[in-house]
């Protein structure tokens, strides 16, 4: 199987052969077959560029032109306590679940008292270093050319990461969103986020949650899931009778430290690719008519 990509350096794999095997089923069985499901922040976007860290949805919003000072130390004083027990490879999922849901009901009240305006979102992210991995538009692109739903579950903010999304060109009706959603009131202000709260490991239940969704792609057996962390593994959790499943985990930072645990979770582990290079070759590959 002629798959250049998978032969670079940043490639790790467990099991190559069985990791053939599912794109071979995958490729056999075409593209009407098949579903993308993927995380956004760092997974979709990049982690890194030019030596310095990319933002997530959530710090697109520290723009002085949304939050206050204050506000933004408050924001940055919970991820100083907070993000160290999220990566903290010690720490079941039990154990760091009431913990990440404190963390982001605490920064989202923090976020509905600045009153964000709505008409503001536009110009923050175009001012943010916020960017899609390296070959998105060959990604989304192919994606729509072939008509396959792109299912992306996100922790951050829907409307943010929309806009990310919207101003890269690459926002296609195939394209459908799970995230946290602001709710402004009629002069365009946050009064509050909608719905259930998602977070980094709850997302077994978003997808739980939209059964209606999943039902809708009954015949979508195949799926190629994107994450970033070990929280990501569940999104596809709501697939009616899954046929095969291939896994790309984005490794991006504490490589050593993870990369056991992640190379145990995931099909393919990629270490510090800013690309969407590997899924771009694997889709390439699914998508061509069988030789």
């Amino acid at each position: 199987m002629q798959i250049p990509e998978l032969a670079r350096p940043s490639v790790c794999m467990r099991d190559r052969g069985r990791v053939e095997e599912i794109i071979q089923a995958m490729q056999r069985a075409g593209p009407s077959t098949l579903q993308v499901i993927s995380d956004f922040d760092m997974t979709l976007t990049r982690f890194s560029y030019n030596g310095k860290r990319c933002p997530t949805c959530h710090n697109i919003l520290d723009n002085r032109k949304l939050i206050s000072e204050e506000c933004k130390q408050k924001l940055k004083d919970l991820l100083n306590v907070y993000y160290p027990i999220e990566s903290d490879v010690g720490r079941s999922v039990e154990e760091k679940l009431p913990l990440m849901v404190e963390w982001w009901t605490k920064a989202h009240a923090l976020l509905v008292q600045q009153k964000i305006q709505k008409d503001l979102l536009a110009l923050v992210v175009r001012e943010s270093d916020a960017r899609l991995r390296e070959g998105y538009r060959a990604f989304f692109d192919r994606l729509q050319d072939h008509d396959v739903p792109l299912l992306i579950f996100s922790a951050g903010v829907g409307d943010v990461l929309e806009e990310v999304i919207r101003q890269a060109g690459v926002f296609h009706p195939n394209v459908k969103v799970f995230s946290n959603y602001m709710d402004f009131d009629e002069s365009g202000a946050l009064r509050a986020f909608k719905g259930e709260l998602i977070h980094i490991y709850n997302k077994r239940e978003g997808a739980l949650l939209n059964a209606a969704h999943f039902r809708e792609l009954w015949a979508r057996r195949n799926v190629l899931l994107l994450g970033d962390s070990l929280g990501d593994l569940t999104m596809a959790d709501g697939v009616h009778s899954l046929a095969n499943i291939l896994k790309i985990g984005y490794l991006n930072d504490k490589v050593e430290e993870r990369k056991e645990s992640y190379l145990r979770a995931y099909d393919i582990v990629l270490e510090r690719d800013e690309t969407m290079d590997v899924a771009n070759g694997i889709l390439w590959h699914i998508t061509r008519p069988e030789q």
